[in-house]
C-alpha cells in the first residue's frame, strides 16, 4: 500500500505532464497534417524543437527557469517551494500537488480492491490513463484517439486470458457501447440540430464496455448521466452556466467506469438485493 502511494505520486507527476503537453502536441500534427493536405510551405513557428513527453524538460512558464530534480519532487518540492518559482516567485497551481495526491488516492485504492496481483498491475495502467483522459477533456474537451485505443485493444487483449471480463462480453462490449452513444448523439442531433457530444465519448465508452464486457455498460452509463446531470445543474446555479456551455462528459464517464471496474459487481449485487432479484 505504501507502495503504490509513493509510485502514485511519481505517476501523478508525469500525469501533469501529459495533460499539458498531449493537447499541445496533437495541435502541431494537426496543423502539419493540414498543410501537407493542402500542400502549403511549412510555416516559420513551425520549425520549433522537438516538443514532446521528454523534451523539452520541466521549465517555469514565466521566466523558464529549468526545473532542477530537487525541485521536481511530487507534492514535497511544492511545499519546500511554498507553491513558487525559485527564480521568479511567480506561484505555482495548487493543481499540479492535488493530481499527484488524487493520482496516489486512486492507486492505493486500486491496490487495496485487487492486492497483490497481475490484475493490479492492469487496473493502475487504466486508472492513471482515465486520470489524464479526464484532465486532457476537461481542459480541452478533447478525448485523445492515442490514450483510448491503445487501452481498447489492451482490455480486448486481456479479456482473451479472463481479465474481469471474457472475449465475448468484451467484443460485445466495445460494440455497445460505441453505438449506444452514437446512437443518442444522431438522435439528439437530429432532434435539435445540435452536436450533444464528441466522438471521442463514443470510443472511451467503448474501451469501457472492452475492459469490462457489456453487462457493465448500463452502470456506468447510469452513474456517468447522475453524476453528470447534478454536476451540470450546480454549474448552473452557482457559476450561471448557459445551456449552451458545453460540459465535457468524459471525466463523468471515466468515473463511472473505474467505479465499475472496481466495484460493479457489488453495486449490481446491492441493487438486485434490494429490488428483490436476487436469488
Amino acid at each position: 500500500m505504501i507502495a503504490s502511494a509513493l509510485l502514485g505520486l511519481v505517476i501523478g507527476s508525469f500525469l501533469n505532464v501529459v495533460v499539458y503537453r498531449l493537447p499541445i502536441m496533437m495541435e502541431r500534427a494537426w496543423r502539419r497534417e493540414c498543410r501537407a493536405f493542402l500542400q502549403l510551405p511549412e510555416a516559420d513557428d513551425e520549425r520549433q524543437e522537438p516538443f514532446n513527453l521528454m523534451v523539452p524538460g520541466s521549465h517555469c512558464p514565466h521566466c523558464h527557469h529549468a526545473v532542477r530534480s530537487y525541485e521536481n519532487i511530487p507534492v514535497l518540492s511544492y511545499l519546500l517551494l511554498r507553491g513558487r518559482c525559485s527564480q521568479c516567485g511567480e506561484r505555482i497551481s495548487i493543481r499540479y500537488p492535488l493530481l499527484e495526491v488524487f493520482t496516489a488516492l486512486i492507486s492505493v485504492l486500486t491496490v487495496w480492491r485487487f492486492g497483490y496481483s497481475l490484475e493490479t498491475v492492469f487496473a493502475l495502467i487504466f486508472s492513471w490513463s482515465l486520470i489524464a483522459l479526464s484532465m486532457i477533456d476537461f481542459d480541452h474537451q478533447l478525448l485523445p484517439d492515442s490514450i483510448t485505443l491503445p487501452l481498447l485493444w489492451l482490455g480486448l487483449l486481456l479479456s482473451l486470458f479472463g481479465f474481469f471480463t471474457d472475449s465475448h462480453s468484451s467484443i460485445l462490449g466495445i460494440a455497445a457501447g460505441y453505438l449506444s452513444l452514437r446512437s443518442v448523439y444522431h438522435l439528439f442531433k437530429l432532434a435539435t440540430g445540435k452536436e450533444g457530444m464528441g466522438f471521442g465519448d463514443f470510443k472511451l465508452l467503448a474501451m469501457l464496455g472492452a475492459w469490462m464486457g457489456w453487462q457493465m455498460l448500463p452502470l456506468i452509463i447510469l452513474l456517468s448521466s447522475v453524476v453528470g446531470a447534478v454536476v451540470g445543474t450546480l454549474l448552473a446555479v452557482f457559476l450561471k452556466h448557459g445551456r449552451n456551455t458545453p460540459i465535457p462528459f468524459g471525466p463523468y464517464l471515466a468515473g463511472a467506469g473505474w467505479v465499475a471496474l472496481l466495484f460493479g459487481n457489488d453495486l449490481t449485487q446491492l441493487y438486485l438485493n434490494y429490488a428483490g432479484l436476487s436469488h
